[in-house]
């Protein structure tokens, strides 16, 4: 590796406080009371300080897939096989999954990337980054070494810049493992202190028995592995995944690079608690698409201090709710470019008469 993730996390930057000023300037100036487009007017705030551009735009934008099997599949934790993970990669290699239809619709490229699947595959639009063929059963020992995981993040990082060279600007966080939902509860847990009651969640929709099975697993995992919160690596390394690592290093080189990511559930957000630790500046570059199902993913989003922009009862991962936000990033994006102003429109503001009354909280 030429540059660290020391580095990495080192070279993410403060938001460009002069250009969150001016798109809040140019915001309450057009045809509408003060703050009353809401999270639209706060979201092209937070993409102008991202870029430094009052008035960015995104015409390139990608999704990164990252997919990797979990060992700890052997405790029974997934109402699914293990084997549909290189299954479904194939799918979003053929465009048929979900997230690949939803994408074709926001005008993304889907970027799917193998950083750890437990299989053989070849494909040519495959992105070929496996550091091994799927974790270790996290209940019995580390899921990976610490040097996995930094080739994991390292692989997120890679893949980003890459992308960059090529003109995307914005990216979405996706994934497909069966099996990842365990890892994120404990890597929440180990991060946040919350029980795993609180952190484990249906996944791909077990019953109750195995809701309580998977619960004691992740406590487990946690008991044998005691990873150190205050070491995203050793965490990671510990109770994380490979699609995990990897998206850690998609977060911190979007944030690397100015450009914002779009996070999707709760498999993405344990991935964002991982980068934050890192580099806590880079929660700045995220944007919460949606709040999931998964009942950790509404206090993983607390911990992180980000709002949804959506809640649409979703729970699929792959980068779906991400990609649906793309349309609210383009929103906010016109507005800030095609709204009139008050001024240019001939309309009276209404500036002496306005009041908290009128404006929406943000």
């Amino acid at each position: 590796m030429s540059r660290s993730i020391k580095d990495i996390a080192g070279s993410v930057r403060a938001l460009d406080p002069a250009a969150s000023a001016a798109a809040a300037a140019h915001l309450d100036s057009l045809t509408k009371p003060p703050g009353s487009l809401g999270k639209l007017e706060a979201l092209a705030v937070k993409l102008a300080g991202i870029t430094g551009e009052m008035q960015p735009k995104f015409p390139g934008r990608g999704v990164v897939v990252m997919a990797a099997d979990h060992g700890v599949c052997e405790e029974g934790i997934s109402a699914f096989p293990a084997e549909v993970t290189p299954q479904m990669v194939l799918n979003f290699l053929s465009g048929g999954a979900a997230v690949n239809v939803l994408a074709r619709q926001a005008g993304a490229e889907v970027m799917c990337v193998d950083v750890g699947v437990n299989a053989e595959l070849e494909h040519p639009d495959l992105i070929s980054r496996k550091v091994r063929f799927g974790t270790a059963n996290m209940v019995s020992g580390p899921a990976m070494t610490r040097e996995e995981a930094e080739a994991a993040i390292m692989a997120g990082v890679d893949i980003v810049e890459d992308a960059v060279s090529r003109g995307i600007r914005c990216f979405v966080t996706g994934e497909m493992g069966i099996g990842n939902t365990t890892a994120s509860a404990a890597l929440m847990s180990a991060f946040t202190g919350v029980s795993s009651l609180e952190t484990v969640g249906r996944g791909t929709g077990i019953n109750e028995e195995r809701m309580r099975h998977k619960v004691l697993v992740v406590e487990r995992a946690l008991e044998c592995n005691r990873p150190d919160p205050s070491d995203a690596i050793d965490t990671l390394a510990k109770v994380g995944g490979l699609e995990i690592a990897g998206l850690t290093g998609v977060i911190l080189g979007a944030a690397a690079n100015r450009c914002p990511v779009i996070l999707d559930g709760f498999i993405s957000g344990a991935a964002a608690l991982a980068a934050e630790r890192l580099a806590p500046e880079s929660v700045n570059y995220m944007v919460a698409s949606h709040v999931s199902q998964e009942q950790g993913h509404v206090h993983l989003l607390k911990a992180l201090g980000l709002e949804p922009m959506l809640h649409l009862d979703m729970r699929l991962g792959e980068g779906t709710g991400g990609v649906l936000a793309l349309h609210l990033v383009d929103a906010a994006c016109r507005i800030m470019t095609e709204m009139a102003t008050f001024e240019s429109a001939g309309i009276s503001s209404g500036n002496d008469q306005a009041g908290s009354s009128g404006e929406s909280q943000i």
